[in-house]
Formats: C-alpha cells, sequence, structure tokens
C-alpha cells in the first residue's frame, strides 16, 4: 500500500476521534483475533528477522510514516526559538544541583574538567545530531535516524532509552526543583516531602509538589509550541541573567586558597564526575525533534544546536569555577550548593536570587523536555511499535496531546518516590548509549549506501567498525575495573582504535555527501563520539547498569509479544516488506526496500 493507503487510512483515524476502542491500541491485523495472535507469536523469530534485516528510507520517515498521524505539526520555529530552547532544554538541576555533589565527593574544584570532557563529548553528538536533523527534519529525533541507518530492531532498542532518558530527565528536575523552592522559602528540602521510613531510603522521600510542577508543565506543553516558545524565551532571559549575577558576584568572593587541592580525588575521579554530569548536558536532543516544526530545517538547525550547546558549555565551565573558588570542595552544599554558598560569604539575600533563576531554568528544561519527548513518543508510535494512539495530533494545537500527557503521567509517578542520584546516574548511561549510537549511524551513513557500496568495502567498514567499538569498550571496561593508574592496556587499545578510524578514512570512499550541512572531519569526529561516549559508560557505578539492564529486558519483552507483531503488520501494509529475501539483500549491499503501491521500489522509482 503506498501513500494514497496511508492516507485512507488516516481518514478512519480521523472519524474515530479521540476514542479508546482497542482499534486505537492494537489495530493491526496480528491483534484481530487470538488466532492471529497466536500465529503471529509462531512466526515471531522470521518475524524478528524481517525487522533486524530492514532498514527505512529517508522519504518514507518523511512521508509515509509522518502521515500516520492525524495532522501536520505547524511550522513556526526560527534558529533563534532553536537557540533559546537549547539554552532552556539544557541549564537545569545538572549545574544547580549536580555540580554540588560531584565538587564535594567525587572530584573537588577539577570539577571543571568534568564540565570541559562532558561538553566535548556532547558537542561531538551535537554535531553528529545536526547532520541528522538537516536531511530528516521530523519530529522522531535519533529514533528516525537509526531507522533509517541501523535498522528497526536497533531503533527500537534506542527508542526505548531515549523515552527512559525522559522520564528520568524530567523526574530528576522535578525533584531538584523542590529543593530550589524550599531555599527559596528559607527551609530546608526535607520540610517539604513525605518520609516514610518503611520504605528503602532511595525511594523513601515522597515528593508531592514536584507532582505539580509536572502537571502544570503538562498543561503549558500541549497548549501550543510556539507558545511554549515564547515562555521559554522569556523565562530563559531571566535564567541568563541570574547566571551572569552569579558569575560576577561569585568572583568579586572568590578565594584562591580554595583552589590550592584542585584535584583532590585524582583523575579518576574527574571522569567519574564527568559521566555522571554528562546529565548537565542532556536536552539538547530534545531541540533536534522540533526539526518537524522548523521554518528552514538546513538553515535553523545548526545554528540552534551548536549555538546552544556552546554557550551552555561556556556557561557550566564559569558556573563551575565560582562554586569551588567561593567555598572549600568539602563544605559545598550537595542539594543548594550555589544558595549555601552565598550565604556562606555573607550575601545571605543572593540566595534568594540563585533560588528563583534556578527555578526558572529547571521550569524551561521540563517544559523543553515535554515538548521533545511527547515527539519522539508520536513518531515512535507512528510506526507502531508503541500503539498509534499516541501518534494523534490534535487539529487545533497542533501539538501531540496523548503522547504529551503520557509521558508526563510517567514522569510525574517517578518524582514522587525515586531520589536524584539514582536517577542521574541512569539517566547518564541512556544517554551516553543513545548518543554513541546516533555517532555510529553517522559513519554508517556517510560510507554505507546501499546498491552502491561495493562488498569489499562494506567488510571493511564492517570490520573497522568492530574495532572502533571492542577498543573503546576494552578501554573503558580496563578503565572501571582497575584500582591503579596503570597505562599498559591503553596502549594497546588507544592504537587499534586510531588504526580502525584511519582504516575507514583511507580506505572507504565517502558514499553519501552531506546535502547542505555535514560533520566536519568524518570519520574522527563521530569515531571520536563513540570512544568517549563508551568510555564515559565505564566510569557509571554497577547498580546503575543493573537497573538499565533491567529495563532493557523489559524493552524486549514488550517488543516480542506486541512491538514486534505491530511493527510488522504496519510495514508490510506500506509495502516495506520482503519476506525471504532479506538476508541475500544485506550480503548485496542493498536495504529491503519501500514498495509503491504499483509495485515499484523506491529505489527504483529513483
Amino acid at each position: 500500500m503506498g501513500v494514497d493507503g496511508v492516507i485512507g487510512e488516516d481518514e478512519g483515524l480521523r472519524r474515530r476521534g479521540c476514542s479508546c476502542g482497542k482499534d486505537d491500541f492494537l489495530p493491526e491485523e496480528s491483534f484481530k483475533s487470538w488466532g492471529n495472535y497466536v500465529q503471529a507469536l509462531k512466526e515471531t523469530p522470521n518475524r524478528f528477522m524481517n525487522r533486524v534485516l530492514t532498514r527505512s528510507l529517508d522519504s518514507t520517515e518523511l512521508h509515509e510514516i509522518k502521515a500516520q498521524s492525524q495532522h501536520e505539526m505547524k511550522k513556526n520555529l526560527s534558529w533563534w526559538d532553536l537557540i533559546w530552547f537549547g539554552i532552556g532544554a539544557v541549564i537545569g538541576s545538572g549545574i544547580f544541583v549536580l555540580t554540588g555533589l560531584q565538587a564535594q565527593q567525587v572530584s573537588g574544584p577539577a570539577v571543571v574538567l568534568s564540565f570541559v570532557v562532558s561538553g566535548v563529548s556532547a558537542m561531538l553528538s551535537v554535531f553528529c545530531y545536526t547532520e541528522f536533523a538537516v536531511e530528516i527534519p521530523v519530529a522522531g529525533g535519533s529514533f528516525a535516524y537509526l531507522r533509517v541507518e541501523l535498522g528497526d530492531f536497533i531503533a527500537y532498542i534506542a527508542a526505548g532509552n531515549i523515552l527512559l532518558e525522559y522520564v528520568i530527565g524530567g523526574a530528576a528536575v522535578a525533584r531538584s526543583w523542590t529543593s530550589y523552592f524550599a531555599t527559596l522559602c528559607n527551609h530546608d528540602s526535607d520540610d517539604f516531602v513525605i518520609i516514610v521510613h518503611s520504605m528503602p531510603d532511595d525511594y523513601s522521600k515522597l515528593d508531592p509538589i514536584a507532582v505539580v510542577v509536572v502537571c502544570v508543565i503538562c498543561v503549558l506543553a500541549v497548549l501550543s509550541t510556539k507558545g511554549s516558545s515564547r515562555f521559554n524565551y522569556i523565562a530563559s532571559i531571566i535564567h541568563v541573567i541570574v547566571i551572569l549575577f552569579i558569575i560576577i558576584a561569585g568572583f568579586t568572593k572568590a578565594d584562591t586558597k580554595n583552589y590550592s587541592n584542585f584535584a583532590p580525588f585524582g583523575v579518576r575521579g574527574i571522569f567519574k564526575s564527568s559521566a555522571v554530569l554528562f546529565f548537565a548536558y542532556v536536552g539538547f536532543d530534545a531541540v533536534s525533534t522540533m526539526a518537524e516544526e522548523t521554518k528552514n530545517p538546513a538553515h535553523d538547525i545548526p545554528i540552534g544546536l551548536v549555538g546552544s550547546m556552546a554557550i551552555t558549555t561556556a556557561a557550566y565551565c564559569l558556573l563551575s569555577v565560582v562554586l569551588c573558588l567561593m567555598q572549600p570542595y568539602p563544605k559545598i552544599d550537595k542539594d543548594a550548593p550555589f544558595s549555601v554558598a552565598f550565604e556562606a560569604v555573607g550575601m545571605s539575600w543572593a540566595k534568594y536570587i540563585v533560588a528563583a533563576g534556578a527555578l526558572k531554568g529547571m521550569t524551561t528544561v521540563l517544559l523543553v523536555g515535554a515538548v521533545g519527548q511527547a515527539r519522539y513518543l508520536t513518531h515512535i508510535a507512528r510506526t507502531h511499535m508503541l500503539p498509534p494512539w499516541l501518534a494523534q495530533i490534535h487539529p487545533k494545537t497542533g501539538t501531540p496531546i496523548n503522547a504529551t500527557i503520557v509521558m508526563l503521567i510517567a514522569t510525574a509517578i517517578i518524582a514522587f518516590f525515586t531520589d536524584l542520584k539514582i536517577l542521574a546516574d541512569l539517566l547518564s548511561i541512556s544517554t551516553l548509549f543513545i548518543f554513541l549510537l546516533v555517532a555510529l549511524a553517522l559513519i554508517v551513513r556517510r560510507y554505507y549506501v546501499s546498491g552502491e557500496t561495493s562488498t569489499t568495502d562494506r567488510i571493511i567498514l564492517i570490520t573497522c567498525l568492530i574495532l572502533i567499538l571492542g577498543s573503546s569498550i576494552a578501554t573503558a571496561t580496563y578503565w572501571g575495573v582497575s584500582e591503579n593508574n596503570d597505562w599498559v592496556a591503553y596502549v594497546i587499545t588507544m592504537p587499534i582504535w586510531f588504526l580502525a578510524t584511519a582504516g575507514i578514512a583511507v580506505f572507504i570512499p565517502q558514499a553519501r555527501k552531506p546535502k547542505v550541512w555535514g560533520v566536519p572531519l568524518v570519520p574522527w569526529l563521530p569515531s571520536l563520539s563513540i570512544a568517549i561516549n563508551i568510555f564515559l559508560l565505564g566510569s557509571i557505578d554497577g547498580a546503575s547498569f543493573k537497573r538499565f539492564g533491567l529495563w532493557t529486558c523489559v524493552l524486549l519483552l514488550y517488543y516480542f509479544f506486541f512491538g514486534l507483531h505491530a511493527s510488522y503488520d504496519t510495514a508490510k501494509e506500506l509495502g516495506e516488506n520482503r519476506i525471504g529475501d532479506g538476508w541475500k539483500r544485506v550480503e548485496e549491499g542493498q536495504s529491503v526496500s519501500t514498495v509503491t503501491a504499483s509495485g515499484v521500489s523506491l529505489d527504483e522509482a529513483k
């Protein structure tokens, strides 16, 4: 079935409106009856192989998949909106809360170097995201990019972690909001939570204020994207003024003696903090999801993404320097570090300005996160990996109301009872995992085109990518398990990474050039992004990886019982599936082509 079929199907959806019947959640053929479902389960291995080997096309994401929503999103954002969305999305609890915790317990004044390392990694990821967002300007963000380059299954696993990233990130910010609100009211943060002693320590502090804040953000996010942009713009200006005040006023109270023991926890402490503080840079990917609502993606997205990240990184470094110059690192408060620091240097009145600015910043982070996560969920639901009810766009507001409400309900539940440290560590794993996949997908996009890349080049590419991943994992693993600073293993692993990257650059011609804006120094920059992201993963504690593994198991269970069959049926209706010749086509360097209603593949139509 081609585009016409999709449109016809959408008309049926429009007639149903916002109903919540079975067909709004599981309308696919596999779920029409128990007999169909049992038959679908029997075909799971073949269906799974089909989805693993199927890669989407740029045109499919831009037209057929996009058409699954009932209405178009409104294109009313400019590069100026995107810059402020980027600032609003990123500068929040990461700097105002986690800086204190990491400086006090993990890295000391060298926390500024932790921000530099995290910032470099984030900027490399920004480059990768920008090229994809310009070429494929849809609401799906990294999910759509991975579907095109790495296939359905990898995209689904990434999608689950994208959703986890947003839910956890929003919950963490909402809980931080309560801490600074308490400071503004001249109270301890525990005064505004309900402590349940019968529950485990990490889950015993119930936070009703965080739930209320998330509900208010939900209302703003569903009303209008442009309205959210205006609110974010005003709030972010106030936020920037407060940040400038903190930097200037803080330097007037600086004491260089506080820098005498710059790195008390050593190099290992710097990188451990970097892994956690990556949380502070999470949010810029939400801007890439707004590509579908951007007036001129090719011009606006590079300026918006790269510009906001450069401003954010500079602000983070200056703020962390100021904090550690104002107070000795052991005395830095882990919950509201900047407010307490000003109080300690005799500027008690300033703590209220800081707290108000922090609240403004966290509010915009929640708002931009709510806008971004709903658009991710919308595009995922368009493929039917999740119920298509979540893909509906409201005709009046032009926003995905169902997706917004569902995501923020999940955020509110997690924010109600989960401790910030657990949220930050788990969030960093999900984010780093997604970013390394996007960097990997960019290399594949530049050096592999179905039907054009030769078998020899494809084998060299696969070999080099395996070596890049393997050497990066070996480096991170050795760093994570070794207690000493022995460097012998790095002498082996790092040259392997270098030679593998050089192998791609020297021996494989680029099969696809970016049409408008491209990442410079490919494959070096995306390969470096892969290595840094994996290295930072090696600095995260084992308990967080266990939680990450548990979440991945939940994703796989849903996928094999529901998502796989729903997406398979949807792809079959669109003519994507070519059962039986998948392995042969991959071996020949060809993708499983989307077929139009006339039976001619889109590749052939070109």
